[in-house]
């Protein structure tokens, strides 16, 4: 690879958007520098390797300019030939790097968030102008951005999917005895993960898996997790206590996933989906809300099922099908595996990243 690279995310935050930037930049290697937020949760990941990074306060949209003269010091220092961002509130301070920098790197967007309204103000006309490329995570993304983008300052927009890393697999002896001591037993496990709050949905998992219960089934549920609403996640463990267990913040989430006799993703709004395919490689059956980003990856009732967004009832009658017949729902767990190996394996897509960034 001849072109340098940058990688950009000052979110605060850790999530698939946080990982996805991080586990970028070690696979493009030599030819990659990281900049990340001075106290962002995603400083430790790099603390703990030998990654080549820069860190960045995040400041006011009135003393921005100062990190953009940082940044753009970065880039001209480094040699920068592209900067690649992920997290949508660095586009405004990317393209002011970008045209104070001597070296004018072209700038590419991973466009991880839904787009829901037209860009057509000057503001937007001016940092879309000075965008090279959007790399949108979904179909479905692609065709917002088409839709709210006005065609004249559009940039080239393509897919590329996010791509998840095959796992450590667990023998069936440890996970036997992961799920003793965890109160799990031979209860039929239902996993979620995710930041705890009330949009990406544990609230409706877990009246889900209390239904179950209520009707007979011996049903648990296994939230995974660091609380973002501390008020939302008291309220669930005080509700669920008896069928839910909550781990709070793990390294392990794919170790957990392994546990699980099924994995949900019930977010309102996913824009992707990572955790779905994370699963799949581990071999878990997923269930997960019929819009957004799982539509680009599960084909229902062939490798996982949809139910309806929010609604209770049907996700509900989804996980009582897959707990009474075992064999659907290995059915779904290999046959979802295979395509998660197949088309959203990382090192596939970070290939096809790599040729993206150097054939700019």
């Amino acid at each position: 690879m001849t072109n340098k690279i940058c990688e950009l995310c000052l979110s605060p935050d850790l999530g698939g958007l946080e990982l996805y930037m991080m586990r970028a930049s070690r696979y493009l290697g030599e030819q990659c520098i990281s900049v990340i937020n001075e106290k962002g949760k995603l400083k430790s990941y790099y603390e703990d390797n030998t990654y080549t990074y820069f860190t960045l306060k995040r400041r006011s949209v009135f003393l921005s300019w100062l990190s953009a003269r940082h940044l753009a010091k970065i880039i001209d220092d480094e040699a920068i030939d592209v900067l690649h961002l992920h997290w949508t509130k660095d586009l405004p301070l990317a393209i002011m790097a970008k045209l104070i920098s001597k070296r004018k790197p072209r700038v590419v967007q991973s466009r991880h968030m839904t787009m829901t309204r037209f860009k057509d103000d000057f503001y937007h006309r001016f940092l879309y102008k000075n965008l090279d490329m959007i790399l949108a995570v979904t179909h479905q993304v692609k065709l917002q951005i088409e839709k709210f983008i006005p065609n004249d300052i559009r940039p080239v927009t393509d897919v590329l999917y996010i791509g998840a890393e095959q796992p450590a697999v667990i023998s069936s002896d440890e996970r036997n005895e992961r799920r003793q001591q965890m109160g799990l037993a031979k209860a039929f496990t239902v996993g979620i993960v995710g930041r705890i709050e009330e949009p990406k949905g544990q609230h409706i998992l877990l009246q889900a898996v209390k239904e179950l219960v209520n009707n007979g089934i011996d049903a648990k549920a296994l939230v995974i997790g660091a609380a973002m609403d501390e008020a939302y996640l008291l309220k669930l463990q005080n509700d669920y206590v008896d069928i839910a267990v909550f781990t709070g913040f793990t390294r392990e989430v794919q170790t957990l996933m392994q546990l699980c006799d099924v994995m949900v993703l019930a977010t309102e709004n996913e824009t992707f989906g990572l955790v779905l395919i994370e699963a799949m490689m581990c071999g878990v059956c997923v269930v997960a809300s019929d819009s957004g980003g799982p539509l680009d990856i599960i084909d229902d009732n062939e490798n996982g099922l949809l139910f309806k967004t929010f609604d209770v009832a049907d996700l509900r009658e989804k996980l009582r099908l897959l707990c009474q017949n075992s064999d659907t729902r290995q059915k779904f767990a290999n046959a979802g595996k295979t395509k998660a190996l197949k088309q959203f394996e990382s090192q596939k897509q970070f290939l096809e990243l790599q040729k993206v960034l150097e054939n700019l």
